[in-house]
């Protein structure tokens, strides 16, 4: 039974390269023809595959279907969670996670510095668009027309002395942030606070939320805070893995380097 439950999953890699023929899914299992068929048809069944008019097979709208609907029903926020726990434990400062949403990015979870001095952020308030360094992730994940006219249509306002002055100077942090694949805010929403940031990304690819970490000068410097960027981005790739099924989880404040 296991032998033929692999042999039909190995079916659907080969269908998503594109539609095949009885005889090459056949080769590629190297099984008969005749065993072939059968899986097929039972893929079929379950409309998991479906048969052309040329006798060729391709993946079936059923596959999509189930993968959009397991989308929809993951919870990014339930999945970060217990790592923005770990990496608060190991760093001590305070963690957000926030996602894009209609026209806003919003933080959906914080676990609080454990020093005195705590940053004033909230679940579910919109942080400060164009300084934010969550802000600069997500933006700079869009496509190239909408990002630039997000851009245009935002106001800067002059928080601190290095706030991000204009959409022109938005647009060219966020062309560097989508290269680097990290973004920070040093001083450009409050002077007194600086961050890090790193993206999370699902199965596509696209960046769906991103995570930071925060601290103020009083406890830690711009640069011993930008010491923990690889410790940031590493926690970030494993939410990332767990929440598109890529990888195991591991834990990512254990460097295995």
């Amino acid at each position: 039974m296991s032998q033929t439950v692999d042999r039909a999953l190995s079916i659907l890699p080969l269908l998503a390269e594109g539609p095949a023929d009885l005889g090459r899914v056949a080769d590629r299992l190297g099984v008969h023809k005749s065993t072939a068929l059968r899986l097929l048809r039972t893929l079929h069944e379950h409309g998991l595959v479906y048969r052309q008019s040329d006798q060729r097979y391709r993946l079936g709208a059923r596959l999509f279907a189930l993968a959009q609907e397991a989308m929809e029903n993951l919870d990014i926020r339930e999945i970060a969670h217990p790592h923005l726990v770990r990496l608060n434990e190991t760093c001590g400062h305070t963690v957000h996670l926030a996602v894009y949403e209609e026209n806003e990015v919003l933080y959906i979870d914080k676990v609080d510095s454990r020093y005195p001095v705590r940053m004033y952020s909230r679940i579910g308030k919109p942080v400060a668009i164009t300084v934010a360094a969550v802000a600069k992730l997500l933006l700079a994940d869009l496509p190239e027309p909408e990002r630039r006219a997000v851009a245009e249509s935002l106001e800067y306002p002059h928080y601190t002395a290095r706030s991000t002055p204009d959409a022109a100077a938005f647009l060219k942090e966020l062309a560097t942030v989508r290269e680097q694949g990290w973004a920070t805010d040093l001083g450009g929403h409050e002077e007194s606070i600086n961050c890090v940031a790193a993206p999370i990304r699902g199965a596509d690819g696209r960046v769906v939320a991103a995570m930071s970490v925060s601290a103020p000068n009083v406890v830690v410097t711009a640069d011993e805070l930008l010491t923990l960027l690889p410790l940031v981005r590493r926690t970030a790739d494993a939410i990332s893995g767990e929440y598109s099924g890529r990888t195991p989880v591991t834990d990512p404040t254990k460097d295995t380097a």
